[in-house]
């Protein structure tokens, strides 16, 4: 019952129709949240590049999405610059320098997901710091206002927060060892169970860190007063991060991969492992852009699109399980995985006339082992911002720093912590991705940005778990090959396809049934579930003009000027 209401929370419980957004010609930017898209575009009128426009927009997103992102989470930045050179920044979490692969196997199922054994070592300040020290033009102090401004003014309470109010009381309810983990959370961020639409949340503690960061950088947050405040608070829940771990911590800067998909048009940039999204992305494409030809017709409407849609992101999902990792711990064969030649073996292996068994599908052959938000930034010099941060499940760890109201992440459930089990999301990994002191978990988090001949075309990205991945890949497929608007392609129907468990989930919304049907005539097993993922959008036109769009399933909104 828990995890369906998981799903019902962190994926919505439908669509509905989202407004026509407007178009702008000096900057755009699409998050979570009305607010935080706004903080962004503060920054552009006030000078500030894409960068700092991001830099903002994140800070603020920790204010009025607590429940997603934030100080105690990490992620991932995909960045084009105007000359169009292009990097990756990696400040994913990291496990702690105590921890070791076998640290959860003795202990209860839920120490990977709730309390101090949960928490990585947090890198969004770190992250954001790093991408800042780089590009950004404005003062760093400036960049942070908005968020201060918001936390101490108050955010309105959405449906999203108060679905993550329900989930904290289902977790409370199921696990009441809990209580005491969960308390400040409970008290201060959820109103002990009684916030209604409307309500206004003040974070006055966050607000006082934020205005510590803005003055001090980083050493606000990875030294002093607020690294012994974190590691005492996670080691008195059972955890092993120290203050260590916290001054050790830095970003990673990284090459993008970068493939040619979508019938040889565009240029995909996306992360590197820890993320999962780009090469399963780059996977799927190429075996569609194999494929397509073969169909009678590519159409939304057509069963056997959706069919060789589910193929591929079977077989892709195969390889995420068995060599997804921190690439930098344990080699990770990227260029093996998208190979042509790969591509081309995989492709031709998928029927279309029935539905294959998770067992049989992959594209390289197996190894011998066996909450969230995104935003995107535009500004009219070509600069791209493609951003996806987390906090892993709704209010991570259920773990707080009261001093200072940092939620603390639980991503350490997003390793392999227990040879041949699950984690939340229902993803088995091989022990390619155990856990290792400062390795960092694999991720479902796929910032990306397309290019046509070498000019930005589309920033997308989104929450959502492993519905990450097929939810930006199926949006961008919608804008890129099936020539619909952002706001179409974001309401648009989806469907997902993770490997195992085996069968094809398709979003509650789905409106036509005859699909369906030839689904299961096919052999695949089908299912409903409230959503799949939710994304934010820009697209860029070859007049300048910037088309951006938030997913309706999570109730954020864009801005722009």
């Amino acid at each position: 019952m828990k995890w369906a209401l998981l799903a019902v929370i962190l994926f919505g419980a439908g669509c509905s129709a989202t407004k026509v957004n407007e178009s702008y010609f000096r900057g755009a930017v699409a998050a979570d949240h009305a607010v935080a898209s706004e903080a962004g575009v503060e920054m552009l009128r006030r000078g500030g590049n894409a960068i700092d426009a991001a830099v903002a927009t994140s800070f603020t997103l920790a204010v009025t999405d607590p429940f997603s992102c934030g100080l105690g989470g990490g992620g991932f930045m995909v960045v084009v610059l105007p000359d169009g050179t292009a990097a990756a920044l990696d400040y994913r979490e990291a496990a702690p320098a105590g921890m070791t692969a076998d640290w959860y196997v003795d202990r209860p199922s839920t120490a990977s997901r709730y309390g101090g054994g949960a928490v990585g070592v947090p890198g969004t300040v770190a992250g954001l710091w790093a991408a800042h020290e780089r590009w950004g033009v404005l003062p760093w102090k400036s960049c942070l206002e908005p968020a201060i401004r918001a936390a101490t003014s108050g955010v309105k309470v959405g449906g999203p927060w108060l679905g993550a109010m329900e989930w904290v009381a289902s977790v409370r309810e199921e696990y009441p060892e809990l209580a005491v983990t969960s308390q400040w959370i409970w008290d201060h961020l959820c109103g002990g169970g009684s916030l209604k639409r409307g309500d206004v949340i003040r974070q006055p503690q966050l607000a006082a860190l934020l205005h510590m960061i803005g003055v001090n950088g980083p050493a606000a947050f990875y030294e002093g007063v607020v690294a012994s405040d974190v590691a005492r608070t996670v080691q008195n829940a059972g955890g092993v991060l120290d203050r260590s771990d916290l001054h050790r911590y830095g970003a990673d800067w990284a090459e993008p991969l970068t493939s040619t998909v979508v019938l040889d048009r565009y240029t995909m940039l996306s992360m590197p492992p820890p993320s999962s999204g780009g090469v399963a992305m780059q996977q799927i494409l190429g075996m569609l852009d194999r494929r397509m030809e073969d169909l009678p017709r590519v159409t939304r409407q057509s069963p056997m699109w959706w069919h060789l849609l589910v193929e591929s992101m079977r077989s892709a999902f195969a390889d995420r399980a068995r060599f997804g990792a921190d690439g930098t711990h344990v080699a990770v064969p990227v260029l093996d995985m998208v190979h042509p030649s790969a591509l081309d073996t995989a492709a031709a292996a998928i029927p279309l006339d029935h539905a294959r068994t998770s067992a049989d599908a992959c594209v390289l052959p197996p190894p011998d082992d066996a909450g969230t938000s995104h935003f995107c930034v535009y500004t009219a010099d070509g600069m791209a911002v493609s951003c996806t941060e987390t906090i892993n499940l709704l209010f991570g760890s259920l773990l707080a720093v009261p001093q200072w109201g940092i939620v603390l992440n639980n991503e350490m459930d997003d390793f392999a912590t227990q040879p041949g089990k699950a984690n939340a999301f229902g993803l088995v990994q091989s022990d390619r991705n155990a856990p290792a002191p400062g390795k960092r978990p694999l991720s479902s988090m796929s910032p990306t940005i397309v290019l046509e001949d070498g000019r930005v075309r589309l920033l997308a990205g989104a929450s959502g778990g492993p519905r990450i991945i097929n939810g930006t890949l199926q949006v961008m497929l919608n804008v890129l090959l099936f020539d619909m608007s952002p706001e179409a392609a974001l309401a648009a129907d989806r469907l997902h396809h993770q490997w195992m468990p085996d069968v094809v989930q398709f979003e509650e919304a789905w409106a036509d049934d005859t699909v369906i049907e030839a689904m299961k005539a096919m052999g695949h097993a089908t299912k409903r579930r409230p959503t799949v993922g939710k994304v934010q959008l820009i697209e860029v036109l070859r007049t300048g003009e910037m088309r951006p769009a938030s997913d309706p399933r999570k109730e954020g909104a864009s801005a722009g000027w």
